[in-house]
């Protein structure tokens, strides 16, 4: 399973908006679950097993929690049972079919 979340408070009382506080201590507990995982400037992507995944975005969201008066919570999930490494696979295609010279159109 592939997961992408982002997580940010909200009612933090900063002028300028900025959650890079919070967002950092979110972003903590992924890189030390031991999954595979990625981040990007707008969202974290992990990989693993549902209850691991959903366990990991469960306590990066409760880190956040401190930092506001509410959370704020995106996720988006691919669930392709028996699919592993698909967070660098699903890239690797996408790149492979823009260097490819065929024909594009799903018809050839």
């Amino acid at each position: 399973m592939l997961v992408a979340f982002s997580v940010a408070p909200s009612g933090t009382g900063r002028s300028d908006g900025s959650v890079h506080d919070a967002v950092a201590a979110a972003v903590r507990v992924v890189r030390t679950s031991g999954l595979r995982h990625r981040t990007t400037s707008m969202f974290t992507e992990l990989e693993g097993e549902w209850d691991e995944v959903m366990d990991v975005v469960k306590r990066a969201t409760e880190a956040v929690l401190p930092f506001g008066s509410r959370v704020s919570l995106v996720l988006k999930a691919d669930i392709r049972p028996g699919r592993t490494g698909e967070i660098d696979a699903k890239i690797d295609r996408l790149e492979r079919a823009l260097e490819s010279d065929a024909d594009p159109s799903p018809e050839a």
